[in-house]
């Protein structure tokens, strides 16, 4: 599970996968047209491994339908400046 973004306290992406890193190389050259490319969400700032995806996809689901402060909370505490890890 993990959240991208364009900017810091910019539009959050809220998304799932089994590849990171493949991810987020998709996201960073544009590869899938939607969403993230239309704002430019290529900065990682936010992730969590899960030993299974049904629990991966249930966060990312609960995640999803917070508020945007619980969101920005959550990537503060674990990355404090925004950067691009």
């Amino acid at each position: 599970m993990y959240i991208v973004t364009n900017k810091p306290n910019g539009v959050l992406y809220t998304g799932v996968t089994a590849d990171l890193a493949r991810r987020i190389h998709q996201h960073r050259t544009g590869a899938c047209d939607g969403f993230t490319k239309h704002y430019g969400l290529a900065r990682l700032v936010y992730y969590e491994r899960h030993g299974d995806i049904v629990a991966a996809i249930q966060r990312e689901k609960n995640i999803k339908h917070w508020p945007r402060a619980w969101k920005a909370r959550l990537i503060v505490e674990f990355n404090e400046s925004w950067r691009d890890l």
